[in-house]
């Protein structure tokens, strides 16, 4: 057994006792061990403290640098506490986790998936989307989610688990593209990420924030290939442990003829998702690096906007 295997199993069973805990804690317990747990990964993980820092000072430049580093506390915390809140749904049944939230704009997803071409929801690591996937299929069909596997293999398993327990299935990253097709022409939802920073051909250079970010292209080729209407999806934390998820109407997609349909369709998404950004700063992932760094080279291919589909299928 290597020591990376013996720190994987050792964050696991760390992460199982806190899942314990969480479970018999009542909200307002789960919500202080969150914060704790939040204000602890701020003070020790200095990299990307000052990484969320800066990211916050670029977004909002007329932002005096201590309200930025406030912010960055604050996304912290936040995702402490959402770690927490993650793990504790894990231990609920269905009929709690309903209470626990109220849908907004819910029959835009149905109206979408009338039309018979399946529907892609784009989600950002924003507000409470684990706990959005989690709900989602209690009230609304189930959905196939793209996702990244985690480093530690342990925890990969045990949050697929979670992430599959009210009835959503993973789509990883190899034969991703078929599988989404699959999916699409199943007439079924897929939840596709949108604000990672790709360094792939699979990438379009759109504006985010006023800066040239590295985006993914497989949500507007997608669409732009099967006519699947894209979904805006986010979830916002509301007082005492609730949760609001909110489904925008589909974006306009371009005119027939547009000169480049793929970028225009991705920032007319990103677009929508810098406007939540915006108007709640404190619930987005600034700790991950979104923006190539300075003085980093663009990746030729992304400057051209290719595209997963024609390379995959």
């Amino acid at each position: 057994m290597t020591l990376t295997d013996v720190r994987h199993r050792a964050e696991y069973v760390l992460v199982q006792v806190v899942r314990a805990i969480a479970g018999w804690l009542p909200v307002s317990g789960a919500r202080a061990l969150g914060t704790a747990v939040g204000w602890t990964a701020y003070v020790v993980d200095r990299p990307h403290r000052r990484l969320a820092a800066q990211q916050l000072q670029a977004a909002f430049p007329v932002r005096p640098p201590r309200e930025c580093r406030r912010i960055a506390r604050q996304t912290f915390v936040h995702f402490g506490r959402l770690l927490i809140e993650v793990l504790q749904a894990s231990t609920l049944p269905p009929a709690a986790l309903l209470e626990r939230t109220e849908f907004v704009g819910d029959d835009h997803i149905r109206a979408a998936l009338a039309r018979g071409k399946g529907v892609i929801m784009f989600v950002g690591h924003f507000g409470c989307w684990e706990m959005q996937g989690i709900v989602h299929p209690l009230r609304l069909p189930r959905m196939a989610v793209l996702a990244r596997p985690l480093d530690n293999p342990y925890l990969d398993a045990l949050l697929e688990r979670i992430r599959c327990s009210t009835g959503n299935r993973i789509i990883h990253r190899q034969g991703a593209v078929r599988k989404v097709l699959r999916a699409l022409a199943a007439n079924e939802v897929v939840g596709i990420p949108i604000d990672q920073h790709i360094q792939d051909a699979n990438a379009v250079i759109v504006e985010f924030f006023n800066r040239p970010a590295a985006t993914t292209s497989a949500l507007a080729t997608l669409a732009l290939r099967t006519g699947a209407p894209i979904v805006p999806a986010f979830a916002l934390p509301l007082p005492g442990g609730r949760y609001r998820l909110i489904y925008e109407p589909p974006i306009e997609p371009p005119a027939a003829g547009a000169d480049d349909p793929v970028r225009e369709l991705t920032q007319r998404c990103s677009d929508v998702l810098e406007m939540y950004v915006r108007k709640y700063p404190h619930l987005w992932l600034w700790m991950h690096r979104r923006w190539r760094p300075e003085g980093e080279a663009p990746d030729a291919r992304a400057e051209h906007g290719s595209s997963p589909v024609d390379e995959s299928s």
